[in-house]
């Protein structure tokens, strides 16, 4: 699949596996900010990608995912070198799926991300979308 947004950031897909993914991101100067450290933003979006890397291959032929949580915690700065993003999904319901992403350069941890991913089929609306909208019918 295509992703404009991990190639405008450099983002490589290592290894990619029903619920496990590998991301990895050589840090430049294109990705730090003014105080010179990878900005948190380039890890965000790499465990964020990292993610959806892990949940696609367990998706239903017409099924996507979207994010709708992700908490991340950073230990280290992160000066140069290479981050690699390791991903495991943790759970995976009908609608809502579970992962945590842990971020290394070398064997240092710089941070962890856990997030939440919506599971659906575009267009379908779920029940009670539809009653909200007024085209559920009444009892």
């Amino acid at each position: 699949m295509q992703h404009p947004f991990a190639d405008l950031l450099d983002m490589l897909s290592v290894e990619q596996g029903p619920g496990f993914g590998r991301m990895r991101l050589a840090v430049g100067p294109q990705h730090l900010n003014p105080h010179h450290v990878a900005h948190g933003a380039v890890l965000y979006a790499l465990a964020d990608t990292g993610m959806g890397l892990a949940l696609y291959p367990t998706l239903a032929e017409g099924e996507i995912c979207a994010t709708i949580e992700i908490k991340i915690n950073y230990f280290k700065p992160v000066h140069a070198g290479v981050l690699d993003c390791v991903t495991q999904l943790v759970n995976r319901g009908r609608s809502v799926a579970h992962l945590e992403s842990r971020l290394y350069v070398g064997d240092v941890l710089v941070a962890s991300a856990s997030g939440n991913y919506a599971i659906f089929k575009p267009g379908a609306r779920s029940a009670p979308d539809a009653q909200a909208r007024g085209s559920g019918s009444a009892a």
